[in-house]
């Protein structure tokens, strides 16, 4: 580096990154472009954090959790020596206000002046940066959809369980593989459904088929599964031809709202984050319409925590835009008090409510650590910087179920008549052995 302008650079991202340390008391190290540590002395457990001669103006010039991940994606910015999950074990306890009234004002303010006109590189931006302005909301569901699920059937096998359920796991003891765990979750939904031979179910948003090939190996149903992921659906129709389930299970590529006839069971497995807050009265209707009379509804949807004024739950935070943005466009997601509430005003009668909120934090890890397992895999199938965002979109999810930032909730319902409902007395049967 013979540049002076580069030399000062890296010299005041050195002098900031060694107040930040020594002020905030952070139990890793950096590394710098250089391959210098600051730190001198690397930590006892070796985790650092690279940070590039660009990254901090970069973040300076536009300071944003957009930014961040960006950068993380085009790897300006990579944690070493362990993982994401390590690294945000090793974070301050303490709230970012007390945070921040510890650092210098005056060295930052200082440093930021150069770091702000630093030389700039040229390109065309990164993958990540093309998600950002390809994602979002686009007002076209199918269109979301093929966003998220059609990145390719090859890149979800490398960290879903052999079969590719891409929803939470039940872990009914928390040292179960992910396999088993899958398993226990479908005969638990099954169970909740009360399925039995000849009943007709109906399963939106079916994934790569895995509940409506149990339901009707296992509890002898008749299937129908819907989806809006072209990816999904071929590989779905294969493995109920491989089954010989033909005669029993169907896949449609279409919307539910296209559906016609009538249902005794209906689930709804992870795809309610897909419909949109404004859309939900409509989606309720509908899934009533396609139930029959005192038929059973299975309601399995991410939430948030929610508050008294819904125009403030309303707001996205940046992680949560974020989220949107590169992962899943148009997604949203409610709270449980506004799920029952939507629930009972549309002509359904809730029965039971579980929260599942520790399950998926423990199945999000085990994605993301298969996934870190798989990585030569991944990068050959997707490319560098898709696997490094959707790592980054895993640990992150895991981490805010674990923090209870997010939930998840599994509720049965029935199509209200007047009447008895049909349910029976107690819960025992989903837990009998």
């Amino acid at each position: 580096m013979s540049d002076p302008a580069l030399i000062a650079v890296s010299e005041t991202i050195r002098k900031v990154l060694t107040h930040i340390h020594d002020a905030l008391g952070v139990e890793f190290s950096f590394e710098l472009a250089d391959g210098t540590l600051v730190p001198p002395e690397e930590t006892r457990d070796g985790l650092r954090l690279f940070i590039s001669d660009t990254a901090l103006p970069k973040l300076l010039r536009s300071p944003s959790l957009k930014t961040i991940i960006e950068l993380y994606a085009a790897g300006e910015i990579d944690p070493r020596g362990g993982t994401i999950f390590d690294f945000a074990s090793k974070r301050p306890s303490v709230k970012a206000k007390t945070l921040f009234r510890q650092l210098d004002k005056r060295l930052l303010l200082g440093s930021a002046w150069s770091l702000y006109f630093a030389p700039r590189e040229s390109g065309s931006g990164s993958d990540a940066q093309s998600a950002a302005d390809t994602g979002g909301g686009t007002g076209s569901a199918k269109t979301d959809i093929a966003f998220h699920y059609n990145v390719s059937n090859a890149f979800y096998r490398l960290f879903l369980d052999p079969e590719m359920l891409y929803t939470c796991a039940y872990f009914q003891d928390w040292d179960n593989d992910l396999a088993t765990a899958q398993q226990d979750k479908l005969e638990m939904i099954c169970r909740k459904l009360q399925l039995k031979p000849g009943d007709r179910l109906l399963d939106i948003g079916c994934g790569w088929g895995g509940l409506i090939c149990y339901a009707a190996e296992h509890h002898g149903v008749d299937a129908v599964g819907v989806t809006l992921s072209e990816e999904q659906a071929k590989l779905a129709r294969e493995r109920v031809r491989d089954r010989g389930l033909e005669a029993r299970v169907s896949v449609e590529l279409k919307d539910y709202r296209e559906y016609k006839g009538q249902f005794d069971k209906i689930s709804s497995i992870g795809m309610f984050e897909h419909v949109g807050i404004d859309n939900h009265d409509d989606y309720y209707r509908h899934v009533n319409r396609l139930l029959k009379p005192r038929g059973l509804y299975l309601h399995h949807a991410i939430t948030r925590r929610g508050k008294k004024d819904l125009s403030k739950f309303r707001r996205k935070k940046p992680e949560y835009q974020t989220l949107v943005r590169y992962i899943f466009p148009g997604g949203e997601v409610d709270h449980i008090g506004w799920t029952l509430t939507n629930l009972e005003s549309l002509g359904f009668e809730v029965h039971d409510v579980e929260a599942w909120r520790e399950h998926y934090a423990r199945t999000t890890r085990l994605w993301a650590e298969n996934l870190m397992e798989a990585r030569e895999e991944a990068i050959s199938e997707v490319g560098e910087e898709k696997y490094r965002l959707w790592l980054a979109y895993l640990c992150g999810v895991s981490l805010g179920f674990e923090r209870g930032s997010i939930g998840i909730f599994q509720t049965v319902a029935t199509k209200r008549t007047r009447g008895l409902s049909g349910m029976p007395p107690t819960r025992e049967d989903l837990y009998r052995s």
